[in-house]
Order: structure tokens, then C-alpha cells, then sequence
């Protein structure tokens, strides 16, 4: 007898949204820190169960953007500004690590690939600051999905996404343009095979992005979840994360 493995592939695509959704929240801080996420009020909004709802915050746990406390209370992570700068810096020798994988491996469709999505940065670059923050995150996640090593993109997914939401909360006001330039010149040099350039210009690239921390959050507003969450759990598939993160263990926080 043929088994149905329909299910658990709903359940993994069900999990991919609620965390993809969640994560454009936090990170564009229509959801602040200390927010909570109850696993029910998550079913609701996005028509699944409490399990499902669990395992997308799991996984957003391992990212850093979510802790998980006891009694299964969820709430948006509070991203330390003193650590800031330590964390930036392990994110600069990670990304060593990808550029030089990369060096005159990509192939054209990457390099059109990575320039689509770099135009997608410079098209939203007049927009709200966090949103542009997040475009540049997801531009170095795509990077280290073209190295082809999961372990690698786990730990630059994580480290990324923390520093982005650390720069969401905390950065100065900049010209987005700046970003978008030094990624095409990243790009230029990774086409060229260029190692030790590319090198050079990603440290410089997160040297400078980790100089627009600030120390003021931005104040909380104590808006509800489920309005919060509307237009995020109503967004088309397509226009979501182009790679899916692995799998992680959540850590709990005692």
C-alpha cells in the first residue's frame, strides 16, 4: 500500500508561511520586542493547528528572533545593543567564509538572480527604513544559499536575521542607496572571481552597516496580534523569502 505523504508536506509549507509571515513582522517591527505570540491566537490567524503554530515559532527560536519561555509563552526577541558589535563581527568571518566559496563559481542565472534581487532593494529603497533592512538581510541569506552548505546558511541565516533586527531597532536613519551599490559591486567582484576583493568588500560592506547602530529603540505601540499579523498572513507565497531556512532546535529559555 502506497503511503500518503501529502500531510506532513502541507504541514512543512503551513510552517514555512506562518514563519515567513512572522518574520517580515518582527524584523519591520510591526511586531516590537517583548511582543507575545500565543500559539492560539497564531492557529487563528493563519487556519492551522497549536502543533503547527509550535514549530514555526521553534524555528523562528533558532533564528533569534523569538524566545520560547516556560508554560509555551512566546514572545519577540529583545536584541541586546551591547552585543551588537561582538555578533557583527563573528556575521563578517562567516561571510568571509561565503564570498570566498563563491569567486568565480556563480553561475549566470545567480548572478541575474542576485541582480533581480538587488533591484528589488533599489526599488524599495524610498520606503519605510525597516523594510529596506530586511531586503539587504535577505541579500546575504540568498549568497550563502548558493554555497550549496547547509551549515553554513544556518549559521549565516541566524547571525543575519539577529543583526537585522538589531539594525531595525537600533540604526541610524541612511540612504539605502549606499547598500544597494555595495552589493552590486560585491556581486561584480563574485562574477569576476575576484576572491580577495569580494572579501574585502563584505567586511567593509558590514564594517559600515554595523557603525548605524544606534542605542534608542524604537518605542514600543501595544498593537494587537492578529491586526499586526493581517497583511503579513495575506501576502502571496511568491513574494516571500526566495530559500526556506533548515530546520533548527529551538532554545528555551528557563
Amino acid at each position: 500500500m502506497d503511503l500518503d505523504t501529502t500531510k506532513p508536506l502541507k504541514s512543512a509549507d503551513k510552517v514555512g508561511t506562518i514563519c515567513r509571515a512572522l518574520r517580515r513582522a518582527i524584523i519591520e517591527q510591526a511586531l516590537e520586542p517583548g511582543a507575545k505570540l500565543p500559539e492560539d491566537a497564531l492557529g487563528e490567524r493563519f487556519g492551522v493547528s497549536r502543533t503547527i503554530a509550535r514549530h514555526a515559532l521553534g524555528q523562528l527560536a533558532s533564528e533569534g528572533l523569538v524566545e520560547l519561555r516556560r508554560n509555551r509563552i512566546a514572545v519577540v526577541v529583545t536584541p541586546s545593543w551591547q552585543d551588537a558589535r561582538d555578533t557583527f563581527d563573528i556575521r563578517m568571518e562567516l561571510e568571509r567564509l561565503v564570498v570566498r566559496q563563491l569567486a568565480g563559481r556563480l553561475s549566470k542565472a545567480q548572478v541575474a538572480r542576485l541582480k533581480a534581487h538587488v533591484e528589488a532593494e533599489s526599488v524599495a529603497r524610498d520606503g519605510p527604513n525597516p523594510v529596506s533592512i530586511r531586503l539587504a538581510t535577505e541579500f546575504h541569506v540568498l549568497l550563502a544559499t548558493m554555497t550549496n552548505s547547509p551549515v553554513l546558511l544556518r549559521y549565516v541565516s541566524e547571525i543575519a536575521y539577529r543583526c537585522c533586527l538589531t539594525l531595525s531597532l537600533y540604526s541610524r536613519p541612511h540612504s539605502a542607496e549606499c547598500g544597494v551599490t555595495e552589493h552590486m559591486a560585491i556581486i561584480d567582484a563574485l562574477e569576476r572571481g575576484d576572491a580577495a576583493g569580494a572579501v574585502a568588500l563584505m567586511h567593509s560592506h558590514l564594517d559600515l552597516v554595523a557603525n548605524r547602530a544606534l542605542v534608542t529603540p524604537t518605542p514600543a505601540r501595544g498593537r494587537d496580534l492578529l491586526d499586526v499579523l493581517a497583511p503579513y498572513a495575506d501576502e502571496s507565497p511568491e513574494i516571500a523569502a526566495k530559500a526556506p531556512l533548515p530546520a533548527m532546535k529551538p532554545r528555551i529559555v528557563r
